[in-house]
């Protein structure tokens, strides 16, 4: 018995520590509050966050091609994928379990009771969405 615990060590070893070294660069306003709290939220979920302040976030959102219809206030990048708005963690996690043909995830908006809009007990309902290069959707989850 002293053997098979042994030789599951190393693997559990290896999956907690492969995901926690997730890094994700994150692209945002200096000025952003709720911003500041999805951070948070990422990082209480196990996620390395890197941020970088902008004063204007739309070249960012051009450049990784973020369209107008999806956009939130903020941008983060993980693995080459972009998420795009307050996505709850679980949901990028899910994402980046199965390779995916698409381009990232997004909450568009800023919708009351996601991850970093939190106010009091209202929450809106509200959808995360996959988006692909060609500008097509996926539903990838709904919230409550």
């Amino acid at each position: 018995m002293k053997n098979f615990k042994l030789a599951l060590l190393p693997f559990v070893l290896f999956s907690t520590s492969a995901f926690a070294t997730t890094e994700v660069m994150t692209y945002k306003s200096p000025y952003c509050g709720c911003c500041t709290e999805w951070v948070e939220h990422m990082e209480d979920n196990g996620f390395n966050v890197k941020i970088e302040d902008h004063e204007n976030m739309n070249p960012i959102k051009q450049k990784l091609g973020v369209e107008p219809r999806l956009a939130s206030c903020h941008t983060a990048v993980i693995d080459g994928y972009v998420f795009e708005g307050h996505i709850p963690a679980s949901d990028i996690k899910n994402f980046l379990a199965e390779p995916r043909d698409f381009k990232g995830l997004a909450v568009p908006g800023m919708p009351i009771g996601s991850p970093g809009m939190e106010y009091g007990d209202q929450k809106d309902k509200y959808q995360v969405v996959a988006f692909k290069e060609n500008g097509k959707l996926a539903l990838f989850n709904t919230h409550n």
